[in-house]
């Protein structure tokens, strides 16, 4: 149970009890819950636009939506994207790019970045909206952040810390293979789940034939490009697997509902 109230401490802003001194090695056993927290967001989601659905249009509630995805987190990952932009618009070695990192200020590969990411989040799930039944809308709704938060897994598992006092490196120590199992099979398990309780087996076969394959190859590709860029990676990088993951589950849910109707 403290791992899974860490895993929320470490993820959103949601309150939760203080759960005191952790030893490191216990903290990578962590990232073997994010799809929960995922899955606690994603149910968030799905109800909040169950009831605003009801009483305003679409797209006001895809704008909604995205507002609550950010204010879920304090807009941390987000803030995590522009920098990892930033830097790497910036010219210089990686020093440079991590110092570029820790300044609070965003440049303006950052400002686009978070633009971008906030406008296509919002006409993405406005096209998922028209193109679904309710039932796969919802789904997609709430599976999102489970996705998203899977991401990060992988990523801490294959990447290398890119400074010594790093936010993350903790979790990249200590998060094993056993970590990476844990997680997927949950992902894979929730997906199941609501597959199988709307009566929609085609909802599973889509995601593991697009969603998880195409996910896990960018897992890979940031790793690596972090480890070109930065020399390993960092807690922006994360908040970048987790921003940039939620548009690609989107865009190939987008693409099986286009190829099925």
């Amino acid at each position: 149970m403290n791992k899974l109230i860490l895993a929320f401490q470490f993820l959103t802003i949601i309150p939760v009890k203080d759960t005191g001194e952790i030893p490191d090695e216990e903290m990578g056993g962590v990232a073997a819950f994010f799809p929960l927290v995922g899955l606690a967001e994603g149910t968030a989601l799905a109800g909040l636009a169950y009831l605003f659905l009801k009483i305003l249009p679409a797209e006001v509630v895809s704008a909604l939506l995205v507002l609550v995805m950010a204010i879920l987190n304090g807009g941390f990952h987000l803030d995590g994207l522009a920098d990892t932009f930033d830097a790497v618009a910036a010219r210089g070695d990686s020093a440079r790019k991590l110092a570029i990192m820790k300044d609070s200020s965003i440049g303006p590969a950052g400002v686009i970045s978070i633009v971008m990411t906030l406008l296509l989040n919002y006409v993405l799930l406005n096209a998922v909206h028209f193109q679904a039944s309710k039932d796969i809308y919802f789904g997609i709704v709430l599976l999102m952040p489970v996705v998203s938060r899977w991401a990060m897994v992988p990523a801490l598992y294959y990447g290398k810390p890119a400074r010594p006092d790093g936010l993350g490196n903790v979790f990249m120590e200590y998060t094993g293979l056993k970590e990476q199992i844990y997680s997927t099979l949950l992902m894979f398990m929730v997906v199941a789940v609501y597959a199988l309780i709307f009566s929609n087996i085609d909802l599973f076969v889509s995601f593991c034939m697009m969603n998880f394959p195409l996910l896990f190859a960018f897992c890979l590709i940031a790793v690596w490009f972090s480890k070109i860029h930065f020399e390993g990676l960092t807690g922006d990088v994360l908040g970048a697997v987790n921003e940039i993951a939620k548009l690609l589950f989107l865009m190939t849910s987008l693409l099986w509902l286009q190829q099925s109707t």
